[in-house]
């Protein structure tokens, strides 16, 4: 005996069907937060070398979390800027010597992809604002923050 399917399932499954395989993976693969990224050098006379601190404790002012606690061997340190405000300010503790930065920035949206949606870049629009003690100096290298790997400033100490 043959059975009888209705024509309304077959359209229906078959709609199902292609709905699953016209998707695209929805997984995101790529960084999307953008960092103001800092390397560590020490300056002695006029010797400058590229040198983790003994031990750098970071975070911002207003705001909830610390991002480093008397970490050790941290080469590259992340800045997360408020892409809602036009500075940030961050206490910066290298080595139990307490400076204070203030970076001043404009923040717009970009789209890294379908699947990861917008993130913000940001701009640096004036050389950062230390306080020095520890800090010697600060070098800008790249105005732009984006999500790439790329170093933004360099700290001297």
């Amino acid at each position: 005996m043959r059975r009888f399917i209705p024509g309304s399932l077959i359209i229906i499954l078959s709609g199902f069907i292609l709905f699953l395989l016209s998707c695209t993976p929805g997984s995101c693969f790529e960084e999307t937060e953008s960092y103001l990224k800092a390397s560590f050098y020490t300056e002695v006379g006029t010797t400058k070398k590229l040198q983790a601190p003994d031990t750098l404790t970071l975070y911002g002012l207003n705001q909830d979390s610390i991002i480093y606690n008397k970490k050790t061997g941290v080469q590259v340190a992340l800045f997360p800027l408020n892409a809602s405000a036009e500075s940030s300010i961050f206490v910066i503790i290298i080595n139990g010597v307490t400076d204070t930065l203030e970076f001043r920035y404009s923040s717009y949206p970009h789209l890294i992809s379908k699947e990861c949606g917008y993130t913000f870049y940001h701009h640096l629009d004036t050389e950062p604002l230390p306080k020095y003690h520890a800090i010697k100096d600060i070098y800008t290298t790249n105005k732009t923050i984006t999500t790439l790997n790329g170093e933004n400033i360099r700290i001297f100490y």
